[in-house]
């Protein structure tokens, strides 16, 4: 039925007259705000601004509900600074897959170059909490051109993630290959042609995907692994599937100085402006772009701040940065941690969506996962028995202080220790996230450390410090007097103890 005018009409007054007792009808009471005019009424609460508000940006002045210059000014200033802070911290993710992409891209182009740590990530890298246990190897690749088939080897533990750090899907044992390997075809944004059989499809929302994934050490040997990798892995546009495929180089850095950690200067803006201009703009949610707009970062258009606001995002980056920080180091949601009055936290609060509910982003979970680390999927924190890995972070020792690396510290792993695999406690820098640079190459302890010590009970314990304490040289971690260090707990293959709390890691007790 076709509704009428007069229904329309009708309905419309039912409505306000069902809801003439809610807040939606505002009966006017008391003398008229102008009583000189007929038809003056009553000014409605909360309506009229003064001639002068006390802020915290100070006094703002109106005349008559006009906002005069300099209060105008203030306010342009504040709203822009305001959206700009809230626009990093959004940001984050993609900033910090820009700066991955762009130092990859010094070793060779997307689609041809796979960066691998053949002998183990060390501190020499920079890279947000990378563990020195397995082989990291990735690869970028861009579908501007069209589909590409990768070939991935068997035994490794991966996924792939877009430009805007969300994640696409897995690869390797938790992917749909289950560790066997296989073609997987990735397909362009909005791709329309034929999909034919045959292999692992996906779809992606942007050009630029970065596909990671860790190498297994065999019997403490990397060497059997990367040498599958560099044999089996293949990148190649689909339409020459029938082709040989070309030769992929392969760039060992291990052992070499390399960054891959975002700035948090004024360059973090024109990272963005990177991914923004290359990426549909409807790859994104209009909210976040929204935001990256309103300060000056549109796609299509020129990224040209004038000094105003190139000083307003200057200090915004500065303060994005120290927010972020705090949300890291200061959670104040419970949920943040595994324990009751335990420095153990959670690095994915909300799921690897980061989410209060569906559809509700969690905004300070998001911030701070994506600032402390890098890779996303449901395999690093979805309840997958003796599969996948778990991970538990802790920047302050048993007494709720920050760690200090001039004081001494021991981490009390009890028997069992909950993992099919191997597990490993890594030390970090407050100030990189990146692994901590002393004189030890790989700042960590680990089950599969061949001279690490043993309690009678099956227990272990980690010792943290300027100076080993002796006999334990195998089981401590070098710290650096006047440096801030966290460290994060990693279990590959989690069992159902952890899951359950059955077991749980001790506190990080200081020794005196």
């Amino acid at each position: 039925m076709k509704p009428t005018n007069k229904l329309i009409t009708g309905l419309a007054l039912l409505f306000f007259a069902l809801a003439g007792s809610t807040a939606m009808a505002q009966e006017l009471t008391g003398p008229p705000a102008e009583p000189q005019y007929k038809y003056s009424t009553p000014m409605p609460p909360g309506i009229a601004v003064p001639d002068s508000v006390e802020t915290r940006l100070g006094t703002l002045h109106f005349f008559d509900g006009f906002p005069d210059k300099a209060t105008a000014d203030k306010l342009w200033d504040t709203l822009d600074f305001q959206r700009a802070v809230q626009a990093y911290l959004l940001a984050i993710p993609a900033v910090s897959q820009a700066a991955d992409r762009d130092a990859c891209l010094t070793l060779g182009p997307a689609n041809k170059t796979i960066p691998i740590w053949a002998q183990l990530v060390d501190s020499r890298t920079i890279g947000l909490t990378f563990n020195d246990n397995t082989v990291y190897t990735w690869g970028w690749i861009n579908l501007e051109d069209g589909p590409l088939v990768l070939e991935v080897p068997p035994k490794v533990l991966g996924g792939v993630n877009d430009i805007w750090f969300r994640w696409v899907t897995d690869i390797g044992i938790t992917g749909p290959d289950h560790g066997q390997g296989g073609k997987y075809l990735f397909l362009p944004p909005g791709y329309k042609g034929n999909v034919p059989e045959g292999y692992y499809v996906v779809h992606s929302k942007t050009y630029n995907l970065w596909i990671p994934w860790r190498i297994f050490l065999e019997h403490g040997d990397p060497k059997p692994g990367v040498e599958l990798t560099k044999k089996v892995t293949k990148i190649y546009p689909l339409a020459d599937k029938d082709k040989p495929a070309p030769k992929l180089k392969f760039v060992d850095i291990s052992g070499k100085p390399f960054c891959i950690v975002n700035p948090a200067d004024y360059r973090f803006w024109e990272l963005l402006n990177e991914v923004v201009q290359e990426e549909p703009a409807e790859s994104l949610d209009q909210i976040r772009m929204g935001y990256y707009a309103s300060i000056g970062i549109q796609k299509g258009k020129p990224f040209a701040p004038d000094a105003r606001m190139k000083k307003i995002l200057t200090e915004a980056a500065a303060v994005g940065d120290a927010m972020a920080r705090t949300i890291a180091f200061h959670p104040r949601e419970p949920e943040t941690l595994y324990y009751k009055n335990s420095a153990w936290q959670l690095p994915f609060v909300g799921g690897y969506l980061f989410q209060w509910r569906p559809g509700v982003l969690n905004l300070d979970a998001y911030s701070y996962y994506y600032w402390l680390a890098t890779g996303v999927t449901p395999a690093m924190e979805a309840k997958m028995i003796g599969r996948g890995s778990q991970y538990a972070w802790a920047a302050r020792d048993a007494n709720g202080d920050p760690l200090d690396g001039g004081k001494n510290y021991r981490l009390h792993l009890p028997p069992n220790i909950p993992v099919k695999r191997f597990w490993s406690v890594i030390v970090y820098s407050d100030q990189t996230r990146s692994m901590i640079q002393t004189d030890q190459r790989f700042p960590s302890v680990s089950s599969q450390d061949k001279g690490l010590l043993v309690n009678a009970d099956g227990s272990v314990d980690v010792y943290f410090g300027p100076k080993a304490p002796a006999g334990k040289e195998n089981n401590w971690v070098q710290t650096i007097p006047d440096k801030g260090w966290n460290t994060l707990l990693r279990l590959y293959g989690p069992l159902e103890p952890w899951f359950n709390k059955t077991w749980r890691p001790g506190e990080i007790e200081l020794q005196h």
